[in-house]
């Protein structure tokens, strides 16, 4: 209840009680439990007191004013009436106790406002991102709750105590971590003054209380012990921490126990520290310590980190490992960081620069910098970050250069240098404290080969060493610990890694240990020697070596404890057992033993006996058992019994001993024991069955066969003998059999199985078959049985009466079951469904072949015209299947109630007027038609209420968007009517559902609105040729505002027309009022004659007006004018072959010289015939624009004048065109004919020398043209034949000779010494000239017949073969010859001597001159005569006389001499070998072996002339490959130097590469911009025109090109031409506003002499020494064409004008010139300029920047590089070209070698060796005598000519390989 009076406070409970001046106050009311658990919020009034703010609390939680309680604030301080006004401030949180001091009894809420500072928004988790990244937070979020605690009991004066409970058991609540300490609590303002200072980290000042762990707990020297039990700074921290899990004992640490924290360790294993301090910039203080941890024997003493391990735990270690010397402490830093203590573990520092490894060798050695650890402590100048993870800045402020490092001695500071003192600090380290090896008796370095590459060497190799005080020397015996075995041997070396010399101290080494006994191990081991054991004594060592050798095993002893046991040699049957072995292995003392000798501590080998069972097989031995069996200690070697050993056959039972790791049966040379038993296996008796293969599918109701096979116990193959009836079970299944057949192949006849399977795919069934009387009587046989044949069709809804609505399908669930009702398959199995009762009903079809089962359904049953309800009936069945019965199916079938019908309607007024289907509706045009309307009907012609879903469907076509609650209403959107009257709009309406498409339709024709323009049309063409009227009519017509035609005009309205134009010709003016139309035509338009362009005419009648444009183009062509052509008068010049200097462009024009743009007007040029021209005469069409261009002719005609006209056809008219005359001069250069001279009376004899050939060039103006490559002159040579005077392929060609000293003038082309063919022919010879890749000049062809050479042999026509005679009766066998042609020939086998007269003398001779027994003609003569006429004499019937003397079987020669009176030289006679024989038998014999000599001799004629001719064209080929070998050494050399080198391997890729490469960076240079001039240049019409100034010449250098292009600046527009005529033409054709400049009016002997030297040069000398570097300006000009010309134009543009660099110098240098000559004008490349009269000064001479020319500056040449490019791309191209004709001569050459070595060459080669041994056997069984001399052309004839005329020697050889290729595959 509120206290009457108006001063109270207001009191309330939300936003709605506040007001101005008040504050707020949030009160929670914690007397008791059962108070209210939210805060209750206060209004207090400005102005109001304790009391009044009491009863407001009182009134507001509705307590008793007498009631006792106190109002206090979150910090437990009494709210009372002094303390009203400064307590209880705006936003307060205020208690309501039972007194002061009360408990919560539950929680509350203060509400803090704090304004963080920007810094809290901007940087908030920076330094903790960067601090803690990738790190493990867990210990350090620890450290923040310690640091907390320890901070709360900073006050504490006794045991600061503090507990980290890890609390893990879930039935105490969830995991947590909670941290208790007996420390002060905060209040709720420290709470909230603490919430504030999280918040704003950034902006304290480091009041924060800094804490330590380390040096608090364990006190400054590490695990420190407490020997007085008094409180004090270092001991009154207890920091535990314990762990709860669940069901577990709790695990508590105290930290103080611990005593193996990392400070503990670096301070316990230090030998010595080094202390110092550094100053940093401002107040900051570190103060250092360093720790040595010295090296002691063998290992290193500085502790192991867990994070940061440096070196492998002792059993890890490998005995077959080395190890070097590790760096003690790895790759941890040396200092760890302490912020007043407290370490901070994410900052360490690495080093100093005083206390990092020195690169060179100081005082100590370089592994004494890694035994140092050290750790700063800074005091609170150094900041940390947020977490106290890092410092921000420690290691850049030490490292700083103004950092002072000073060292503390005995607590004072002393200042020295750090780095000096640090090192004689660790050198004394070193020598005090590091215990080490001596290595002694130095024996030299090696290398280890036996090791990794990376450490073979270098070693060091000692033979003693001394250590800890004792000698170890070579050949003493030692032990190794630490191995694994335990090694004894005795020592061979030591060895120490390092280059090093004599004796040394090092930190360890390795040992090389001879096992001993050597006899029984023989190896080599090395071991690090910290692996020697030092206490064992070499006593020790001796007898454990003795003893080993005693120890070896000898033999086995084998027992059989549990019975079965395996004798020699028994046979056993299958399965019988082997029974248990026992096994001990005995040495020679008979003692049993269970390893090799070995070390006392286990590291020997122990020995294993191996147990194996061998099956003896014709395919070899197989192992079926094995095992291996360890001693167990307490037992002996055990195999258990055998019982698996069932196959038949012999076998082996082998018991060997083998080591334990490698199973090898052999040590140290000696084979281990061993013990073999053989025995033989046999069958049993069967007892068991097996099923054979079946037949599957399995399908119920189907018979099936169950075959079976018997074995015996062990699976051998057995009989059934007895009666047995099967038994057949399976789950589900009624099953029964036919029969069961006995035998070998024993089987169960017709099984039969019914019984459900639950799907199409089968069921998989385990069929059980008993077997009575067999022990296994049983199997289980699993199938999958599938349903059997179709049985009943099964049609669901099982219902006969189906109802179903009208367009709608009704699906029917089909199944087809067997005849134990499974759902069954099988092909073609198809389920028809057919309906009867209307017509047009639709067929249900479904494939049940794959399921069985199907949804049987199809398209909807449709019944047109259905009012009422209609019956149907369905037959369902299986067409295939005539034993399944169908099933009937009633339908009743209902009218659809989905919509039927739609329709349209127009209301106006209350009316609604229906529109029809394709109706057409007329409405004003541009206007909207409004109020459209629907309406839907079913097929029961009720009506539709349209619903959303129904609106939804309905679409219109003339408008995208519909509004639905428009369409709910059934209203249609509105129509917008077209402007045009010929747009007809088409309006549709449709709906469309699943079940129902319908529409309604309907076209609105436009109607046209009131008059509102004047329009005007043309109609055709709306050009008008000019004296000519407008072909077509312009219609004009009144529309309305959408242009849509209004009948407004009558014939009454023509007078109101008007018409108006420029230029208008009214005269033919025609106004027609076009009644049908309701328009005005207008005809007759024309326009007075003048300039061709548009014209505008203006319409208008009334009110209305419109214009319309028209084009006036030129009349028609009459005329035809040339464009840029010479003057007609005078003729063109031209040399016979050359072109025109211009295109010939023909221009239409009308009669008023306008230009006429008729296209395809046929041109035509006129001329005579014998004036051609190319491109040939053909006819050409005018383009649009009227012009005709016939292109640039090259003209040929005879010397003379000649014309041409250029004429046209248009409209059948022919056109005149101007005539054009042409002076054809002859060209000296162009060659018609080749002059050929030679003695035309010498004779050719063949093999000679022909005459010498003088050949020259003869140009059209009948002159000899000079300069002409010798190369493309040529001569061919062939036989004439009847095929032509072509030249055939092989013609022979040969080159001209080199120009002799006394050769005729210039231009004459000499043919010497070339050989005459050998064989006698007429021959053509043709010279040519080769005038480019595709024409030759041909000379007319030299017919020469060539003439047989001089006689100098006898030979026949035909070669005999070898006459075979006998002295007898019988002529045949007398005759020698029967018909014998004898012709003399010259060298080349030519005939000749035709007008030769003699005889020839026929004499028989024997082999030896001065045998007289030879054989003699018929009629008892020597010698016979036989006439020689016309060149030849016949000798026929050359026979021996009867009984003629002679010795048997020798062979005698017929000689037929030549005796000729008018030769008066002796010609070679013809030699004809024969053989003679007494016996006429043995001369058939013989004539038989003749006829096979002569047949051998021919055959090896062919294959030796085939080898030659291969090896010819192989050395040809050799030839070839070594000069394409030397173009392509000569091109590399060239490459070379270019500095391009070619690899050997890879070439073309590497090459074609390059020339990618090369071609890129020209293409790049090229395109690379460069200064150019912008200027437009002048078209070139003719060649007279060189072009404008600016165009014609280039400067490298960007300030030399300002400076002269900015001096010829008035100079650069003007058009250079040859001939003033081309520069008056210019003028003409420019008006005069072209600059000209005519070459030939240029006065040539002032022009300057361009080597001339620069003026400061006389007689050859420095007159003086310029500075400036000065140059002729026209020396920096470079000209891409005209380069003659062009110097000639600069050369009086420029003159002698010097460019320098500066002013000055050019000053300097005219000063210097005018002393002794006249000084030329002088430019500088600043842009200056001195007259050549000395003026300088002035904006006249001072040249503008580059921007200001405007584009007038000669343009920069194309870089040098890109010409190198150029020179080094066509090298490489050549190149490139040079390596593929080496790599394709190479080729052919390896073709031609792998040719040689086929094994068809193989095989000709071996054919001709058997050909000849035969040939020499045959000739020794003939007697015939040695090939001599005398004979050889008998034996071997000359070789036939191949081909029938002349080939070049190359090509000979080529052509005689491949026909002896040919012939020997043919004919040999």
């Amino acid at each position: 209840m509120a206290a009457a009076g108006g001063g109270g406070p207001l009191v309330g409970t939300g936003e709605d009680s506040g007001g101005d001046g008040c504050r707020t106050v949030y009160l929670f009311d914690r007397r008791d439990k059962e108070s209210e658990l939210g805060d209750r919020v206060l209004q207090v009034e400005e102005r109001s007191d304790y009391a009044r703010f009491r009863a407001s609390v009182c009134q507001t939680l509705g307590i008793s004013a007498e009631e006792k309680f106190v109002i206090t604030t979150t910090s437990r301080k009494e709210i009372t009436c002094d303390n009203f006004d400064d307590t209880v401030k705006d936003g307060v949180t205020l208690y309501l106790l039972q007194s002061v001091n009360q408990l919560l009894l539950t929680a509350t809420k203060e509400r803090i406002d704090f304004l963080p500072h920007y810094d809290t928004l901007v940087k908030s988790g920076m330094y903790e991102y960067y601090a803690s990244e990738g790190q493990n937070p867990l210990p350090f979020a620890l450290a923040e709750l310690i640091d907390n605690s320890l901070s709360a009991t900073s006050r504490n004066t006794g045991i600061r105590r503090i507990q980290i409970k890890l609390l893990f058991d879930e039935t105490q609540g969830k995991p947590a971590v909670a941290v208790i300490d007996n420390g002060r609590g905060m209040t709720s303002k420290q709470l909230n003054n603490w919430a504030v200072y999280r918040l704003s980290k950034f902006t304290r000042q480091g009041d924060f209380e800094r804490h330590i762990y380390h040096y608090y707990i364990h006190g400054p020297k590490g695990n420190e012990k407490r020997t007085s039990k008094e409180v004090g700074p270092f001991n009154n921290i207890d920091i535990e921490i314990s762990m709860f899990e669940k069901g577990k004992a709790p695990k508590i640490v105290n930290l103080r126990e611990i005593e193996d924290d990392m400070q503990t360790l670096y301070i316990n294993t230090a030998s010595d520290s080094f202390e110092f301090k550094a100053h940093v910039e401002g107040d900051g203080v570190v103060e250092g310590i360093i720790r040595y941890h010295p090296f002691l024997y063998d290992r290193e003493t500085y502790p192991d980190d867990p994070c940061f391990p440096s070196k492998l735990k002792d059993e890890d270690d490998d005995d077959d490992c080395f190890i070097l010397e590790k760096a003690a402490r790895g790759k941890r830093p040396i200092f760890e960081c302490f912020w007043n203590g407290r370490l901070i573990p994410y900052t360490s520092v690495e080093d100093f620069d005083w206390c990092t490894p020195p690169k060179k060798r100081g005082l100590s050695p370089i592994e004494c910098y890694n035994r140092i650890s050290g750790a700063l402590f800074t005091n609170d100048k150094f900041q940390v970050s947020t977490n106290k993870l890092t410092f921000m800045d420690l290691e850049l402020k030490l490292k700083d250069k103004n950092t002072l490092f000073t060292r503390i001695l005995n607590g004072q500071e002393q200042r020295m240098k750090i780095d000096r003192e640090f090192a004689l600090w660790l050198k004394d380290c070193h020598e005090k404290y590091d215990k080490q090896i001596k290595f002694t008796s130095f024996k030299g370095v090696i290398t280890r080969p036996d090791l990794p590459s990376k450490k073979q060497g270098p070693w060091a190799t000692y033979s003693a060493i001394e250590w800890d005080g004792k000698i170890y020397k070579a050949g003493q015996l030692v032990k190794t610990i630490k191995t694994l075995p335990l090694f004894y041997g005795s020592i061979v070396k030591f060895f120490l890694y390092g280059d090093h010399d004599g004796e040394v101290y090092a930190t360890g080494g390795e040992v090389q240990i001879a096992m001993e006994p050597q006899a029984l191990y023989d190896e080599i081991k090395t071991v690090p020697i910290a692996k020697l054991d030092r206490t064992v004594a070499e006593k020790a060592v001796k007898k454990y070596v003795e003893d080993e050798m005693a120890r070896l095993p000898d033999r086995l002893s084998v027992t059989w404890p549990e019975g079965d046991e395996l004798l020699p040699n028994e046979i056993r049957p299958a399965g019988t057992p082997i029974g248990a072995l026992r096994i001990e292995i005995l040495n020679k003392k008979g003692e049993a033993m269970q390893k090799l000798p070995g070390t006392s501590h286990g590291g020997s080998k122990k020995l294993l006996v191996e147990l194996k069972v061998i099956l003896h097989s014709s395919n070899g031995n197989k192992e079926i058992i094995s095992h291996i069996s360890q001693h167990g200690g307490k037992w002996p070697y055990w195999f258990k019994k055998m019982e698996n050993i069932q196959k038949l056959g012999n076998y082996t039972l082998k018991l060997q001993v083998v080591l334990n790791e490698s199973n090898a049966d052999t040590y140290a040379g000696r084979p281990l024991p061993s013990k073999a038993i053989k025995f033989s296996v046999k069958e049993g008796k069967p007892e068991k069955f097996s099923f054979g293969l079946m037949d599957p599918p399995f399908r119920v109701g189907v018979p099936f066969n169950i075959p079976l096979e018997f074995q015996d116990e062990f699976g051998h193959t057995s009989q059934l003998g007895s009666d047995i009836q099967p038994v057949f079970e399976a789950s589900g299944l009624s099953l029964h059999y036919e029969e069961i057949t006995k035998g070998p192949n024993c089987v169960i006849r017709g099984v039969t199985a019914k019984g459900p399977v639950n799907s199409c795919q089968g069921k998989n069934f385990n069929l059980k078959v008993i077997l009575p009387g067999l022990k296994e009587d049983t199997q289980i046989l699993k199938i999958r049985l599938l349903p059997g044949p179709p049985h009943r069709l099964k049609v669901k809804p099982d219902s006969e009466i189906l109802v179903i609505e009208n367009g709608t399908a009704f699906p029917f669930q089909v199944e087809v079951l067997d005849e134990s009702d499974n759902i069954t398959t099988q092909p073609k199995l198809i389920v028809h469904c057919k309906f009867l009762g209307a017509p047009n009903l639709p067929v249900y079809v479904v494939d049940c072949s794959s399921s069985g089962t199907s949804i049987l359904t199809g398209a909807a049953i449709q019944v047109q015209n259905i009012k009422k309800d209609q019956t149907l009936k369905a037959k369902i069945e299986i067409p295939s299947c005539k034993d399944v019965v169908p099933v009937e199916k009633t339908i009743k079938l209902l009218p659809s109630s989905h919509v039927a019908r739609l329709q349209i309607f127009s209301v106006e007024g209350q009316k609604a007027i229906q529109i029809k289907h394709q109706d057409e509706v007329n409405w004003i045009a541009g206007d909207i038609m409004h109020n459209l309307i629907f309406q839907m009907y079913d097929e029961g012609e009720r009506e539709i209420h349209i619903t959303s879903t129904l609106a939804d469907k309905i679409k219109v076509n003339w408008t995208p968007e519909i509004n639905k609650e428009h369409l709910l209403q059934g209203l249609l959107p509105d129509v917008q009517v077209p402007t045009s009257v010929k747009d007809m709009r088409y309006c549709q309406v449709s709906f469309q559902d699943d079940h129902v498409s319908l529409e309604s339709a309907f076209t609105v024709r436009p109607l046209p609105d009131e008059p509102k323009h004047l329009k005007c049309e043309l109609k055709g063409g709306k050009t008008i040729q000019m004296g000519q009227e407008l072909q077509g009519e312009i219609v004009v017509i009144v529309t309305d505002q959408y242009g849509n035609q209004i009948q407004a005009f009558s014939p009454s309205s023509l007078s109101a027309l008007g018409i108006a134009g420029i230029g208008l010709d009214s005269s033919h003016l025609k106004t027609t009022f076009q009644e049908n139309t309701q328009s005005i035509s207008v005809k007759g338009i024309k326009f007075i004659p003048g300039p061709p362009g548009n014209k505008d005419l203006c319409f208008t009648w009334r009110e209305f007006s419109d214009f319309i444009r028209v084009q006036l183009i030129s009349g028609p062509p009459a005329k035809l004018l040339l464009i840029d052509w010479p003057d007609l008068k005078e003729s063109i010049p031209v040399i016979n072959g050359r072109e025109l200097q211009n295109p010939l462009i023909v221009q239409l024009c009308d009669q008023w010289d306008n230009p006429a743009p008729v296209s395809h007007v046929k041109i035509s040029l006129m001329k005579a015939n014998n004036l051609k021209l190319t491109p040939s005469n053909q006819q050409h069409k005018t383009d649009e624009r009227g012009r005709a261009n016939l292109g640039v002719f090259s003209v040929y005609a005879p010397r003379g004048e000649h014309m041409m006209q250029v004429r046209a056809i248009y409209n059948k008219n022919i056109i005149e065109g101007p005539i054009i005359k042409l002076m054809i001069l002859p060209d000296p250069e162009k060659p018609i004919r080749l002059n050929v001279k030679y003695d035309k009376d010498a004779s050719f004899l063949a093999g000679s020398i022909f005459t010498d050939f003088m050949i020259t060039v003869i140009s059209e103006d009948d002159s000899i043209i000079k300069n002409i490559n010798p190369a493309r002159i040529s001569m061919k040579m062939w036989q004439l034949s009847n095929s032509g005077n072509r030249p055939p392929a092989n013609a022979e060609t040969f080159s001209c000779n080199k120009i002799k000293d006394n050769d005729k003038e210039d231009g004459c082309f000499y043919f010497r010494d070339k050989a005459i063919p050998n064989k006698v022919g007429t021959y053509c010879i043709q010279f040519g000239f080769m005038m480019d890749k595709a024409n030759i000049l041909n000379s007319e062809q030299i017919i020469v017949d060539v003439l047989p050479n001089q006689p100098v042999k006898l030979v026949p026509k035909i070669q005999p073969a070898t006459p075979a005679v006998s002295n007898v009766r019988s002529i045949a066998s007398r005759t020698l010859v029967k018909d014998l042609h004898l012709t003399i020939t010259d060298d080349y086998n030519n005939h000749t001597g035709i007008d030769l007269v003699g005889t020839v003398v026929a004499t028989i001779k024997g082999s030896n001159e001065e045998d007289t027994d030879t054989p003699l003609f018929i009629g008892k003569v020597r010698t016979l005569e036989f006439p020689f006429v016309k060149g030849s004499a016949e000798i026929t019937n050359l026979v021996l006389a009867e009984n003629s003397p002679g010795r048997d079987s020798t062979e005698y020669f017929i000689i037929f001499e030549p005796q000729l009176p008018a030769l008066s030289r002796t010609l070679e006679p013809y030699i004809l070998p024969f053989m003679f024989y007494n016996d006429v038998k043995k001369q058939q014999q013989m004539a038989a072996l003749t006829k096979e000599k002569d047949q051998l001799s021919k055959n090896i004629t062919m294959y030796r002339s085939l080898f030659e001719a291969s090896n010819q064209l192989l050395d040809e080929m050799k030839c070839q490959v070594e000069e394409a070998k030397l173009k392509e050494a000569q091109l590399q050399n060239e490459l070379k130097t270019h500095n391009i080198d070619i690899p050997t391997t890879q070439q073309m890729p590497h090459i074609e590469a390059l020339l990618k490469r090369k071609l890129s960076e020209q293409e790049e240079l090229r395109k690379k911009p460069r200064r150019s001039c912008t200027l437009p240049n002048y078209t070139k019409g003719s060649g007279d025109v060189l072009g404008k100034i600016a165009h014609l010449a280039q400067i490298e250098d960007d300030r030399a090109a300002m400076v002269i292009s900015w001096h010829l600046a008035s100079d650069m527009d003007c058009v250079v031409t040859l001939t003033t005529d081309a520069a008056r033409r210019i003028y003409d054709e420019t008006q005069g506003r072209q600059q000209v400049l005519p070459l030939d009016s240029i006065y040539k002997k002032t022009l300057p002499d361009w080597k001339r030297p620069l003026p400061h040069y006389r007689n050859g000398r420095l007159y003086f020494k310029p500075i400036g570097d000065p140059v002729f300006a026209r020396d920096l000009l470079t000209f891409p064409d005209n380069v003659e010309h062009c110097e000639t134009v600069f050369g009086m543009l420029l003159g002698d004008t010097i460019i320098l660099d500066n002013l000055d110098a050019a000053n300097h240098y005219r000063k210097e010139v005018v002393k002794i000559t006249h000084c030329p004008t002088l430019l500088t490349r600043d842009g200056d300029r001195i007259r050549s009269n000395g003026k300088f000064g002035g904006l006249q001479n001072k040249a503008p920047p580059m921007d200001k020319l405007r584009g007038m500056v000669f343009g920069a040449p194309i870089p040098k590089q890109c010409l190198v490019l150029g020179e080094q791309i066509d090298l490489l191209q050549q190149y490139r070209t040079a390596v593929n004709k080496l790599n394709n001569v190479i080729e052919d050459l390896n073709r031609q070698l792998e040719y040689l070595h086929t094994p068809d060459m193989k095989k000709k080669k071996q054919e001709l060796d058997e050909q000849e041994k035969n040939l020499k056997l045959i000739e020794q069984k003939l007697g015939m005598t040695p090939t001599r001399k005398c004979n050889d052309s008998l034996r071997h004839p000359t070789k036939v000519e191949m081909t029938d005329c002349p080939i070049p020697p190359k090509r000979m050889r080529r052509e005689a390989s491949r026909q002896n290729r040919i012939i020997a595959k043919s004919d040999v």
